[in-house]
Order: structure tokens, then sequence, then C-alpha cells
């Protein structure tokens, strides 16, 4: 029998009345249409500072609801206070309710009660966080009821400023900021947060990555989400959760508060359980840019992964609550549409959503000197929204770097490019490793998925530009080069499955003898990073890929988990050993971290690899296989020869007609010190490539 979902402290019952839980809504009969209301309201519209704020000594608390009749303030003295003060909105011909208070609130909690036509304006409604909050305080339910806090606090940057970097010279990691710290081996005093992620000295964190070389890190989303999912196998407004035995979320692609960064990632380990109040001190306003200083102060530039598609799902209290109506695409029956599978898709085309967005963007670059931004599912969003906050943005930072997850409503990197953005480039991803293990194996494994060719791995060489016929680019560093991601398996266990050296559904017995690379897969994991950090572009490796990482699920992590103890392909939900970082399996591989470490040293060395110009390549055909090519990179002053053979039947022999070359890497290894020489000739074996330097 079903349980019946309510939360069972009285507060709760407060914040959320209980004619509120409800998350899709019901067909009911409108005088005026959907799409009518909506253009009305696109016309009203207002530049006036949002949010809470200090003037003059006192508190001013706005809020843009163009369809509300009604809002209270409420302010609290705590989370838990019973005896909360009300206060009465007053609004304004364009859209905007406010109120202000006596005095300096900071630390205050606040919230808004939001009544819209129709509503019994003497009963209390939810309680709604303000969308432009800097801090927020959440309590640990499916429901995620949140207060916003009032932060007035002023932060020492020492001289801090962004790092400004060519797109081209851009080698990203995108990782997680619990699960850097948050296994054991990472000797973290602090596991899981901001502060253990840049405390030195430790075997994990920031000590790690900068040994790596990478010069950027992109963070999973880092602005306040939406942890906890529906209780497994039960319902809530006729969704039933048979998918996440976890009730988790655990990368954070269900933001909450866009203003606002992740509490859980202040908070001690015990932190994130169910009926408990998270980020009520506001602390991790100070900890997150504690941490993007420490990341400059190595030369790191930090980069957020941003959700502004869709809102957090299960979201009450929100803008569902605040303006369903015009903060959301809705259907012909007012109810949400959700191409981004998320439930609830955000209508950035609304100019005050819009203006939010742009807001938000702003805000992170100037409060916490954000370098660059990913947006999820980027195709969600509008044309005008994409050219606007590009446009915006770049009178702050000319150098702020905006890529995108071009998907949403079909795959579309071209249109990106366009409008001076850079996306992901699934076509490098799946033309060198393969779409999938099973049966779409790719160049690497000397196959080609799809309508992948001789001909397109070239011109993933170039940066996949519009200059050839397989092109997606108007210029190459809008190519994000990508072999892994969060998403899908990792590039170790695709080259695992692969080659058939683990099944699908294997239990892994001794996870530590599974995560040794064989010869057989240190190959293939070596020739695609030399593929990835040799070809024109910005380069983006996932974390763990430098040591081919293995996500395989902890046989007892959770017994509703059927796959326990199995290789995972989507770990959004799981916050324990297999998303954490295991520094003891960096030492497992250290071959291949070794071999990224070079190669990522040979990259940032030599700007033949990042700045050349498409007329700059010439490419050397092989006849004897399809599989095996090499060209001539001719940059300045500097001649370079790069040879690779994916064919795994057959050495292959490339003559170099030239000179004498040095070897900077090879199927052995990576330095900017030479390896020794070649000359003549150059034999390769199966799945092997090499990277020359003319004397």
């Amino acid at each position: 029998m079903q349980k019946i979902l309510v939360v069972i402290l009285l507060f709760v019952n407060l914040i959320i009345p209980r004619s509120e839980r409800v998350f899709v809504s019901e067909k009911t009969e409108v005088q005026e249409s959907i799409a009518e209301k909506q253009k009305r309201l696109d016309k009203i519209y207002s530049d006036k500072k949002l949010g809470s704020f200090l003037d003059n000594g006192n508190t001013v608390f706005r809020i843009f609801a163009p369809s509300a009749v009604k809002i209270l303030l409420n302010v609290y003295h705590s989370p838990e206070d019973k005896n909360y003060n009300k206060f009465d909105m007053l609004k304004s011909d364009d859209g905007v309710w406010e109120t202000t208070l006596d005095g300096d609130l900071n630390g205050s909690f606040y919230g808004y009660q939001v009544y819209h036509e129709g509503d019994d304006l003497s009963k209390d409604k939810v309680v709604c966080i303000d969308p432009y909050a800097k801090a927020v305080a959440t309590y640990n339910t499916y429901m995620n009821p949140r207060l916003s806090i009032v932060y007035n606090k002023d932060y020492d940057w020492e001289g801090d400023e962004w790092i400004k970097q060519d797109w081209r010279d851009l080698i990203v990691y995108e990782m997680h900021i619990r699960d850097m710290t948050a296994h054991e081996s990472s000797g973290s005093d602090y596991p899981g947060t901001y502060k253990g992620l840049i405390q030195k000295g430790k075997k994990g964190g920031i000590d790690y990555i900068k040994k790596l070389g990478v010069n950027t890190v992109e963070l999973l989303p880092a602005q306040e989400f939406g942890n906890m999912e529906i209780p497994f196998k039960d319902s809530l407004s006729g969704k039933f959760n048979t998918w996440n035995p976890y009730e988790r979320n655990h990368w954070g692609y269900m933001t909450a508060a866009y203003f606002a960064p992740e509490a859980y990632y202040s908070e001690d380990w015990d932190s994130l359980k169910r009926n408990n109040w998270m980020g009520t001190t506001g602390k991790q306003v100070e900890h997150f840019k504690d941490m993007v200083k420490a990341f400059h102060k190595e030369g790191i530039a930090v980069m957020m992964d941003v959700v502004y598609n869709h809102l957090s799902e299960y979201e009450i209290g929100n803008l569902k609550q605040i303006d369903k109506d015009y903060y959301f695409r809705l259907d012909e029956n007012g109810n949400f549409i959700a191409e981004s599978f998320c439930g609830n898709d955000l209508r950035t085309e609304a100019p005050m959503l819009r203006r939010l967005i742009i807001d938000s963007i702003i805000f992170w670059m100037k409060e916490y000197h954000i370098d660059g931004f990913r947006f999820d599912l980027g195709k969600l969003i509008d044309w005008t929204t994409i050219e606007m906050i590009i446009r915006e943005a770049k009178k702050i930072n000319p150098n702020v770097v905006f890529v995108c997850e071009p998907w949403g409503g079909g795959y579309d990197p071209k249109g990106f490019s366009l409008r001076g953005w850079g996306a992901w480039n699934d076509q490098i991803r799946n033309g060198v490793k393969g779409e999938n293990p099973f049966n779409g194996h790719g160049w690497i494994f000397g196959k080609w998925y799809g309508n992948n060719s001789p001909q397109r791995i070239k011109s993933y060489v170039n940066g996949t530009l519009i200059k050839d016929e397989h092109g997606l680019f108007q210029t190459k560093e809008h190519s994000v080069n990508y072999l892994e991601s969060h998403d899908g398996y990792t590039l170790g266990d695709f080259i695992r499955l692969g080659l058939g050296h683990v099944k699908k559904d294997e239990i892994i017995e001794n996870v530590d003898e599974h995560v040794k690379l064989t010869d057989e897969q240190m190959k293939l994991n070596k020739l695609a990073a030399m593929f990835l950090f040799t070809s024109q572009g910005m380069t983006m490796i996932h974390t763990g890929q430098e040591y081919a990482r293995s996500k395989v699920i902890p046989k007892d992590a959770n017994q509703n988990d059927k796959h326990a103890g199995m290789i995972d392909h989507n770990t959004y939900d799981k916050d324990n050993e297999v998303n954490y970082i295991n520094y003891d399996h960096v030492e497992i591989n250290q071959e291949l971290f070794d071999y990224y470490q070079g190669l990522i040293e040979l990259r940032k060395k030599y700007s033949a690899f990042r700045h050349a110009d498409y007329e700059d390549i010439e490419f050397i055909e092989n006849l004897k296989s399809d599989f095996a090519f090499g060209y001539k990179l001719n940059y300045e002053d500097q001649k370079f020869v790069v040879l690779f053979n994916a064919d795994q039947n057959n050495n292959i022999t490339f003559n170099l007609s030239d000179g004498v070359y040095e070897i900077l890497a090879n199927e052995k290894g990576t330095g900017i010190n030479s390896l020794g020489n070649a000359k003549s000739s150059i034999e390769l074996t199966p799945a092997s490539g090499i990277v020359l330097k003319r004397k």
C-alpha cells in the first residue's frame, strides 16, 4: 500500500499548507487563453532592483509577480520561528511588489505568501522564496521548502580578478564539488565541501587539480538546488517513483535559487538528512567566494554549469506559486510543458524571466568572480535571450566563456556558434570512441560509428569548422572537444565494456582489480587522449578520465538498487563511492595519469595545437588502412608531425622525408623533453600514435 507523503513537523504545515501540496496543474476552465494571458503579461516590465537589499539604512524587499492580487512578506528570526511578522506589500503598475522595513535585517529569514485570483485571502498560502535571494535555507524533504536569507555582508577579495584566457587555450576539468574530496582517500579534513576542495597539502582537491595541469575547472551545478526526490515506490500527484531508490539528486540539475550558492557544500558530513535545516547561517556565500579566490591564486579559472531551462521539479514555494502563468511554458490547458523531461520548462522568452537570467549571470560574474558558464540544455533557451546573455556579460568581462549543451528540441551547435557561443562537440565524442560500448564503437576501436568516416576524423582535428562539409562551428574555439562528461559511461568504462573485458550486468567483486587497466585498455585510453589533446578547439576532460575512472555502484549501496555492484552510466542520484574520486585508484593507474599530465603540458607549451590555422594543417594519407592517418602542422617557425594508427590488426608505416624529428609523445609516454629521435620512417603498432617536432 502506498504511503501518504506528508511532512511531519508542525512548521512545515505552516510553510506548505496541505492545499498547496500539488506539483502538476489540473485542467481548468479559463476565460482568457494561456497564450493570450502570457502575451498580455509580457507587456509588463520593470527596471527596478529586485530582491532584498539595504537602502539608506533600511531593508527593501521587491518581487515581480504581475498576476498576483495580494502578497504578504513574512520575516522570521529563525527557520522554526512561529511568531514571525507579516507585512503587506504594495504593487506598482510594473508588476513589482514592494515594502521597506526599518533597519538592516542582515541574517533575517523571509519569504512571500502570494495570492492569485480565486484564492481565499484570509487563509495562509505556501511561503515562497525570493527568486533573487542571495542565500537560502532549506528544509530537507522532497518538496524542498525554503526560506530566503537577507544577506548584506562584505567580502575581502584581496585584489582578486577574473582569469582572462583565450578560449582556444582552455583545458577544462569538469568536476563535482562534493565528489572531489568526499572519499576518505582524499585526506580532506572537510570532506565534500568548498573548504575541503581548496584545502592544501592533501591528496585530493585543489593540489591534485593543480598537479594535473588543467587551467580551468567547470563546477557541476552549484546554485542552490533540490537535493531530494520522491520517496522510493511512493507517488506524488500521479507520479510514481520507480527510478530512484536513493531518493536523491546528487549532480544538482534541479536549480531552485539562481543567485544563491548551494548550502550543502558548506555543511558537515551528516547535514543532508531528511527533516533537517541546512544553510541557515549563510556561510555558503563566503565559502564559495573562498573557493573561487583559491583557484584563482593557482591560476585556475572557474566556470559554472548552470540550469536556466527548467526549475527544480519537486520544488514548492518558488516560481510556480509566485506566478506560474508568467514564468513557465504551458499548454492550452495550463499544464507544464516538459521538453527538458524535468517537469517544468521555464519561459525564457518572458521579458522579466529573461532579465532574471541575465541578472543572475552578471551577479555571479561580479559578486563571485566567475570566469565562464556552461548552459544545460541550451537549445531550450530562446535565441534572443542567448544573444542578450553573451552581449551583456561581455560588457563586464570581454573574455567571459560561454559554452552550452546544444540540446533541447534538437542538436544545434551551429546556431550557438553563429551567436558567438561554444558548444559541446558530440561529433568528436561519438566519432572517436563511439556512441555506445556494445554496438556503436568508434575510431579507437577500428570502427566507424554512424556517419563517421576518415574525412570526419580529419575535420575534428581542424576544430570541426564549417570550412569543410562536415563542420559545425564558425571558429574552432567554439568547439568543446571532449570524450567523456558526467553523462554516460566514463571513457575508461566505455573501453572496458567495448573490449568485452567486463559485461554490462556483471557484478564486480574486486573493484581495485577491475580498475587496473590491461595493456589493451591502456593503449586505447592513450590513443583517445592523444587525439583529444592535439586537436584544435577548446579541450574538456571529466574528473577521473585521467586515470580511467570506473563508476562501479557499491554492492551494499542500496538494497533497492538492482544494479548494485555493476558499472553505472547514469549516476545523478548517488551520493556514494560510485561518484567519489578514489585517489588510490589514481595510483593504480598512475601511468595514465602521467600520460594526461604530459599531454596537458605539451598542449600548453606548444601553441600550434591551439592556435594553428586551417591552412597550417596538411594531412598525410595512408592507403593501407582507413583507420590510420597523420598530418603535418606548420605554425610560425615550428613544424610538427602527428600520426595515428587506430587499425586493430596491422602495423602502419609512415615515411618522413624532410629531416630529423624529436619524439614528444608516443604510446609509451609523453614529455616536453624529447623521448628520442625519429627519421626516415615511423612504424606504428595497432592502437598507437606519435607526436613529433622537427629539429
